[in-house]
């Protein structure tokens, strides 16, 4: 595949966000369709499922956090990393996959 420009596309990075799928070029950040990855129906579902639960810690409508956020943001992130290690295992050889867990209940109360 390529992206950023010309560059053949070598490292993923798998990271929750409204409305994407869980693939990213690590390098231009370009959202990638996580159909064309040679990946497990099983794995694919447990991913979309992991996106389907980002942002529970969000308020959206006052742009923070619900009560308990952070505690709430930790076990996505959890889950993120272990979906990561099965991401690598499937695509080894093919590329680096590297994690990228969310911060925004952190930063909004200063950890």
């Amino acid at each position: 595949m390529q992206y950023c420009g010309s560059h053949k596309l070598k490292k993923l990075k798998v990271q929750a966000d409204i409305s994407a799928d869980p693939l990213w070029c690590d390098r231009c950040l370009t959202n990638l369709n996580v159909e064309d990855f040679t990946l497990s129906k099983g794995l694919k579902q447990d991913l979309q499922e992991w996106i389907y639960d980002y942002g529970k810690w969000i308020d959206w409508e006052n742009d923070g956090i619900v009560p308990n956020g952070v505690l709430l943001e930790q076990p996505h992130n959890d889950r993120g990393a272990e979906l990561t290690k099965k991401v690598k295992q499937a695509l080894e050889g093919q590329y680096e996959v590297v994690f990228s867990p969310s911060t925004f209940a952190k930063i909004i109360v200063g950890d």
